[in-house]
């Protein structure tokens, strides 16, 4: 009897047409890290009494589907999940290399469907009506690029074979924390030891009574963008901003060699005052959580654009 492993799982994903529903082909394959996207329903005891001191058995509760998704910053198939954070972007370029301009603001999102394979076993469950509720990532010197994205399913259905056909495969063009910068109003911004990114569209399930448990949805409400930076404190500039109220734009990329490139520009960054201690005799350090609200004059938050050979998403 085969024993399932990691190592041999795959994932594919497709955009739905209607919400809860897989698409019938479309699916692409994902690479990734790890996942505990998956189903549970958990047991009400019984509260019953007259049957002695043994308890009766117990009830199936509401069913929930959700979990994260760890995969990789990289130039093709991160593009699958950026459209699931902001909706479908706005291509453009006639050939290779096209620009993918996602935007946040829109009240619309994209439902996927995704399926996690163990073909050992077999098991190949698929996740219906998956919407993203939060994506978040870090930057710092060194280590392995990945991002979080925090899924809200509709449910799950298990089977012991695939239904995703043969998804098309991407090719993996994966970013590295060495590729990365960070620009303040257009200039580089200096000193910075670690940097991390959250952005979330704050669903509302929507938990009607059904009779097979499911939700009838996951709409999104005010989305939030936030996030941390940690400088060695060189400067009074970040702190005088602080201070004085106000905003400024923060843009961070990647870019690799071969010409593609990720940047997220956040459009109005407002920093809180922050506490400089001195801790020893080391170099001091100053840490800034900042939120991210919409800019009057872009008209939006953020802007994510991704530079790669993908035609369309």
């Amino acid at each position: 009897m085969a024993r399932a492993q990691g190592a041999l799982a795959l994932m594919a994903l497709a955009f739905e047409t209607t919400y809860g529903t897989p698409p019938v082909g479309g699916f692409t394959r994902v690479p990734f890290a790890s996942t505990s996207l998956g189903a549970e329903q958990p047991l009400l005891n019984s509260e019953l009494l007259g049957y002695g001191r043994d308890p009766l058995a117990p009830i199936k509760d509401a069913v929930t589907a959700d979990g994260d998704v760890v995969v990789p910053l990289d130039a093709e198939a991160f593009g699958f999940w950026l459209k699931a954070a902001f909706g479908a972007p706005t291509t453009t370029g006639a050939e290779a290399p096209y620009s993918h301009e996602f935007q946040s603001g829109s009240w619309t999102l994209p439902s996927m469907s995704i399926e996690t394979g163990m073909p050992e076993v077999p098991r190949y469950a698929m996740y219906s009506g998956c919407v993203l509720d939060q994506i978040t990532w870090q930057m710092q010197r060194s280590g392995l690029l990945t991002a979080t994205a925090r899924l809200v399913a509709q449910g799950e259905t298990v089977g012991t074979t695939t239904s995703a056909g043969t998804p098309a495969a991407l090719e993996l063009k994966r970013f590295g924390h060495f590729n990365g910068a960070i620009t303040r109003n257009g200039t580089a911004l200096g000193n910075v030891v670690s940097a991390e990114i959250t952005y979330a569209n704050n669903l509302d399930r929507i938990e009607t009574i059904r009779s097979d448990g499911r939700i009838d949805g996951a709409d999104p409400s005010i989305a939030a963008l936030t996030g941390r930076i940690e400088v060695r404190f060189a400067d009074q500039a970040l702190v005088t901003q602080a201070i004085n109220g106000e905003a400024c734009e923060m843009e961070f990329a990647y870019v690799l060699p071969s010409g593609e490139s990720f940047t997220f520009t956040v459009h109005a960054v407002y920093l809180p005052r922050p506490r400089i201690e001195i801790s020893g005799p080391q170099g001091v350090q100053a840490t800034f959580d900042w939120q991210a609200a919409r800019d009057s004059v872009v008209g939006r938050m953020c802007t994510a654009t991704l530079v790669n050979d993908v035609e369309t998403y």
